[in-house]
């Protein structure tokens, strides 16, 4: 019987990682769909080898930095339990990998690619792992110091902060030292339009991550005794939220519409587990209104050029997730209880400042020695040939 229980939780958590492991190419999609034409074949590149860098850094430094296990030991030791150790590091693997695949969106079109990769190996190696011990193994007495002093201890049930915040802040802090686009804004103050060059990859990258995310969200149960309809369900009605509002304060607009369903699950990630669907609907909805207000204001009011607006989809809504756990997961608000508001506004504080000083660290480390951005020539001729020497399409068919 012992057996047929791990053997299960094995094969549920392996579902869940693959689930999101394939959110991957979402996020490739999403950012190939959103990027003009001369950066596509980067994003796909870029994201792929985010993961099989995240991996290695994962592998030998960040699980044993955020959990205090590694995995030099004889293959016989590791396959204990149906190998359900192995696969619990693949799933959570998968979590640290998103971090890079968000801050690859807001750098896309002018990043260099390997100080790029290397950011990554920090960044999933030793800036992530830091705070996910804390928030996800009570690391460092941070957590028991909050129940201590806030009444409970900080709840991220599916990482709003810990992956998506953090995620999010990173990002904003590389864009922010790599500056914009060369002609996104004019010194005249004007800006100049660079549309997506493709709604439909667009529109596919979205809808892989929303379905990916309910195994991200459901999974994060880690064993199948601990499965709970009620996470699956409040990832459903905050996903509808956030692509409602999104629909309304977007007026329409194809891209706002398509990310408004992810806005509206990376801030339920936190609470799904506690909190009652009504209160996940009104968590999506803010959300996706949310988004749409920060990434115009950001864009177009303070010039700061995130493209795919990942500061406000991932850092700005997961830190909204994180606080919204703190009411609508209260049992006088319908949820579950076991929460306070205190604690989660601490948490979601110390996740944003991990990841402002850790990119702080890591980017302006990077840019100091080997630089970050591509120059004026190789931008302009874009990053697919400058970097990878072949553009998505040829610019003619050839005549054989």
């Amino acid at each position: 019987m012992e057996n047929l229980k791990a053997g299960s939780d094995v094969l549920f958590i392996l579902l869940g990682a693959i689930m999101v492991l394939a959110m991957h190419s979402g996020f490739a999609f999403l950012e190939l769909g959103t990027v003009r034409k001369k950066s596509q074949v980067n994003a796909l590149v870029k994201i792929l080898c985010d993961f099989a860098v995240s991996t290695v850094a994962y592998f030998f430094i960040g699980f044993a930095l955020a959990y205090g296990v590694n995995f030099m030991a004889g293959a016989g030791q590791l396959a204990e339990k149906s190998g359900y150790e192995l696969v619990k590091f693949f799933f959570l693997l998968t979590f640290a990998a998103a971090v890079p695949a968000i801050v690859s969106g807001g750098i896309a079109e002018r990043a260099k690619f390997n100080p790029q990769l290397a950011a990554t190996f920090l960044l999933v190696g030793f800036v992530y792992p830091f705070f996910e011990g804390i928030a996800w193994n009570d690391n460092y007495g941070v957590q028991a110091w909050l129940e201590a002093n806030a009444g409970a201890k900080f709840h991220d049930f599916a990482g709003s902060i810990v992956v998506h915040a953090v995620g999010g802040w990173l990002g904003l802090m590389a864009v922010l030292m790599l500056g914009a686009r060369r002609g996104r804004y004019t010194k005249e103050g004007g800006i100049s339009a660079h549309p997506p060059s493709s709604i439909p990859f667009l529109a596919l990258g979205a809808w892989i991550l929303s379905v990916g995310w309910f195994g991200f969200n459901v999974m994060s149960a880690q064993t199948i005794d601990k499965i709970s309809g009620l996470v699956a369900v409040n990832s459903l009605m905050a996903m509808s939220g956030g692509i409602i509002a999104a629909l309304i304060a977007g007026r329409n607009d194809p891209g706002f519409v398509h990310n408004g369903p992810l806005a509206g699950l990376v801030a339920i990630c936190a609470g799904s587990d506690i909190m009652h669907p009504v209160g996940a609907l009104a968590t999506g909805a803010v959300a996706g209104g949310l988004f749409v207000f920060m990434f115009t204001v950001t864009q177009n009011r303070w010039k700061i050029d995130d493209v795919l607006g990942v500061w406000p989809l991932h850092g700005l809504c997961g830190a909204w997730g994180g606080i919204a756990a703190g009411i609508f997961g209260l049992k006088s608000m319908g949820g579950l209880g076991g929460v306070t508001f205190l604690a989660q506004l601490a948490g979601t504080l110390l996740g944003i400042g991990v990841a402002i000083v850790g990119g702080l660290l890591v980017y302006g480390s990077l840019r100091q020695t080997v630089g970050i951005r591509l120059d004026p020539e190789e931008e302009f001729q874009g990053s697919d040939l400058s970097i990878h020497k072949i553009g998505a399409t040829p610019d003619r068919e050839a005549n054989w």
